[in-house]
């Protein structure tokens, strides 16, 4: 029924466009979204064929393993001692992610800082004269020495922050000074998708300001945290097309500095790092229902948690790394279960945590990576079961 549904969709959608191709990005808003709606549909319909619940059936087959969702008894993150073998000549570590190799990619800022002189009030970046970094800043480690394999990005970048590599390995980054996102495919110089204007701060739909990270569905839906003066996420098609704003005026939630995001696809939701909050929230993502669900976020906050600036998903669990908020809460590791809205272990390296900027889980589950920004450098930790008592 539901294939029948969609075919007839489909003949509309094509009609609309003048031709019998789909869309590739000369359609209107409408049909943007009209388009979007078919296929997601043709989503529901593989996923109804499977006789399993849509809500509840990952879409990617390299999703971590089932047995991770037990939340009495999550994987346990051990520092990898003498990781990296060798000393890396890093600046400021703002983003790191894992990709299909199970090589963890790092994005630093070389010589430049963000400091009290980087922006004004309006947030217009004050040392564009600079030029970009000289510097490659995208770097691609080996798992298991730490030392760097491959070297991309100088001279395109001004004020690194967020780093996602999704799992085709299109690399996708934030410059918090050009106020951009961009989507590069492997190996390229030149973005293929680009969102925000150039140096141009902005609040509109067109516009990001200090944008800090990007999550991507294996349905193809973007999500940008656009994080520092907005405080919002912008849902947009595989196209780049919008297709929603969270939160919408409907909506019950409020977003200070969304700084990190990780998608958990099997129960449909987008965790964000509330860092100012000092929380994690998981509104719906919205990808396997047109309509969507209208239920509340769901909210992991407690006393110790202090400012949350970076999550990542592996199974139905969040892993988390908070940062310095006062003297009385420990920079620490945090591992959550959405869906019983706890926290449910604390982790940290025995030489303990500095300042905690991003994390990252291996596609596999085996592992997982942790970036700081004073002292700069990236940590790795072994995902352990736990001992038994």
């Amino acid at each position: 029924m539901v294939t029948a549904v969609v075919v007839v969709l489909c003949l509309c959608v094509f009609a609309a466009a003048g031709h019998g191709q789909p869309y590739e990005g000369d359609l209107g808003r409408a049909d943007k979204a009209f388009y979007d709606e078919v296929r997601q549909l043709l989503s529901l319909d593989r996923g109804l064929a499977q006789d399993a619940p849509i809500r509840e059936q990952p879409r990617a087959a390299d999703t971590a393993p089932a047995d991770t969702a037990a939340a009495d008894k999550p994987d346990v993150p051990k520092a990898v001692k003498n990781w990296p073998q060798e000393a890396l000549n890093l600046g400021q570590v703002s983003g790191v992610s894992v990709n299909s190799a199970l090589q963890p990619v790092i994005f630093h800022r070389a010589e430049r800082v963000w400091d009290e002189y980087t922006f004004n009030e309006t947030h217009h970046y004050q040392q564009s004269h600079l030029g970009p970094i000289r510097e490659h800043t995208v770097l691609t480690l080996d798992p298991q020495r730490g030392k760097v394999l491959g070297k991309w990005g100088a001279d395109l970048f001004y004020l690194p922050h967020g780093l996602t590599v999704d799992r085709h390995d299109n690399l996708w980054v934030t410059d918090v000074a050009l106020h951009q996102a961009f989507k590069f495919k492997p190996g390229e110089l030149q973005p293929t998708l680009t969102f925000g204007h150039r140096f141009d701060p902005g609040s509109d739909t067109k516009h990001l300001c200090k944008p800090t990270s990007v999550a991507v569905a294996t349905t193809g839906e973007i999500f940008i945290a656009d994080g520092y003066c907005n405080s919002r996420i912008l849902k947009f098609n595989a196209a780049g097309g919008l297709l929603r704003v969270i939160p919408s005026p409907s909506e019950f939630l409020s977003l200070q500095v969304p700084h990190g995001l990780a998608l958990i696809e099997s129960i449909d939701r987008l965790c964000v790092a509330d860092r100012e909050n000092r929380r994690v929230t998981c509104p719906r993502a919205g990808l396997y229902s047109i309509q969507g669900k209208k239920e509340p976020a769901l909210t992991i906050q407690q006393p110790d948690m202090g400012r949350v600036f970076g999550v990542a998903a592996r199974g139905n669990l969040v892993y988390a790394v908070n940062g310095p908020t006062s003297a009385l809460l420990p920079v620490q590791g945090l591992t959550i279960d959405p869906q019983t809205e706890s926290v449910i272990d604390h982790w940290a390296p025995e030489e303990g945590f500095g300042n905690p900027h991003a994390i990252a889980v291996c596609p596999n589950g085996s592992a997982l990576y942790v970036a700081e920004i004073g002292p700069n450098r990236i940590w790795k930790f072994e995902l352990v079961p736990p001992k038994k008592k």
